[in-house]
């Protein structure tokens, strides 16, 4: 019992000197925490705090996201760029992924230090390169086309460079490829479209798919309009005999379409020129520069007539200055009557060569001598500038037949009364083939009077009577 007792006495000596013991330790620590620097604990704990933030700043990258990235370094064809957010992740941009439209140096798109938005296409197994392929052209395609769809939406209109022609069309650049089928280009036929190129135009959207990169554009409809507007603000300005410039637009078979600013006029294949006109293309040119006289113009229907022969010098005009009586001109014959040729000596001036002028000899018909258009040379009887008549001789320029000097008398007597008696026996129907040759010329388009046209037949009449 006593032995217990000691024990227990002992037991509760060593509790209070271990419990002092802990204390004194507690105090010991405390101590030494309290020593510890206030300043290292904060930036410690700043430490950890901005640690965990970085980390949670650190974006996931996916196939198909769209990131931002600065621009470090050109690598040949391709940029080299710093992806944000990324935990210190690089990629690389190809030249063909830079831009959609074609460039001569990477720099004309970015530059060092530029920060771009740029569409991620896949993950790259060797990178010494970089660890994505990102692509700038899909991020632009993609907004281009939210922006067509909009404006498609919208009803608006856009503005595009024609950048080339395919079969079937025009291919313009709209920020991404659009088409402009070939009978959505005008109102009216096309027949070179090469003109569009490099031409800014205005387009309406008719189609638009993003998902099968489909835009289908038509300049159509903004044409008609503009020329419309533009055709009645012009013919309001247009007066009748008034004289201006054209640009020759289009040639047809009957004539030629000119362009006066916003209005076509029609010249006529018969306003052209004075003489004859086969083809307008013999005589005018797309593009050409012309002078013209407004002959009429009709503001409802929107057509203005035209002539380009009124702005000319008449066929007629200084006609004696230009075919002199007596001098020698080389002609055509354009047509063969029965008491007659008539020849152009210059376009639009024809003469009459009397029958009796084609030869010394006598003959039938002009078509024993001379076929339409045979090349000729003729003497300028007379000019008559008012009545617009020119009397020509092909027989003056021929040299007259030599009658033997030493011609029995007898003869040359007999000669003449037989002229007398055929002149006698035929008075009436000599009388009928003069009626003949006077029906023949008033059916003719001409104003030579009967005694020019008979001319030297009555002549010999009177010396045969002599």
């Amino acid at each position: 019992m006593s032995e217990f007792l000691e024990n227990e006495e002992l037991n509760e000596e060593v509790s209070t000197e271990v419990a002092e013991d802990a204390a004194q330790d507690m105090g010991a620590v405390e101590e030494v925490v309290e020593e510890i620097p206030t300043e290292e604990t904060e930036d410690a704990a700043q430490d950890m705090v901005t640690m965990e933030d970085a980390l949670d700043s650190v974006d996931e990258i996916k196939v198909g996201d769209t990131v931002m990235a600065d621009v470090l370094a050109f690598d040949d064809n391709q940029v080299r760029v710093a992806i944000r957010n990324s935990g210190g992740l690089e990629g690389v941009v190809p030249r063909n992924e830079l831009s959609a439209t074609p460039i001569e140096e990477l720099t004309d798109v970015v530059n060092i230090g530029d920060e771009i938005e740029l569409v991620v296409l896949k993950p790259i197994k060797d990178k010494e390169n970089g660890n994505f392929l990102l692509s700038k052209r899909r991020v632009d395609a993609k907004k281009v086309w939210e922006e067509l769809q909009t404006k498609f939406e919208n009803g608006e209109t856009i503005e595009a460079p024609v950048k080339s022609v395919v079969k079937g069309g025009l291919v313009v650049d709209a920020g991404v490829r659009g088409f402009v089928p070939a009978s959505m280009v005008e109102d009216y036929f096309v027949e070179d479209f090469s003109q569009y190129v490099g031409q800014t135009l205005e387009f309406a959207i008719i189609e638009i798919e993003p998902s099968e990169n489909r835009l289908i554009l038509s300049h159509k409809e903004i044409a008609r309009k503009e020329r419309e507007e533009k055709r009645s603000e012009r013919l309001g300005e247009l007066e009748e005999g008034s004289v201006i410039e054209g640009t020759v637009a289009r040639l047809v078979n009957f004539g030629a379409f000119i362009d006066l600013g916003g209005v076509d006029g029609l010249v006529h294949i018969s306003r052209i020129a004075h003489e004859h006109v086969d083809k307008p293309s013999d005589y005018l040119t797309p593009g050409e520069t012309v002078t013209v006289k407004v002959l009429s113009v009709d503001e409802e229907e929107g057509r203005v007539s035209l002539s380009i022969k009124d702005t000319l010098e008449g066929p007629w005009d200084n006609i004696e200055e230009k075919a002199p009586e007596g001098s020698v001109l080389d002609g055509t014959v354009k047509r063969l009557t029965s008491f007659g040729a008539f020849v152009e000596v210059f376009p639009g001036v024809e003469g009459l060569v009397h029958i009796s002028q084609i030869a010394h000899e006598h003959i039938a018909t002009p078509h024993e001598r001379l076929e339409e258009g045979q090349e000729i040379q003729v003497k300028v009887l007379s000019v008559n500038p008012e009545e617009q008549r020119l009397s020509l001789s092909i027989k003056e320029l021929l040299e007259a037949p030599e009658r033997p000097a030493d011609a029995p008398q007898a003869n040359r007597n007999e000669s003449r009364n037989n002229n007398r008696r055929r002149s006698s026996n035929n008075n009436r129907p000599r009388r009928q083939n003069n009626q003949q040759a006077s029906n023949d010329f008033e059916s003719t388009d001409t104003s030579f009077t009967m005694g020019e046209l008979l001319g030297d037949a009555l002549n010999q009449f009177k010396t045969d009577e002599e």
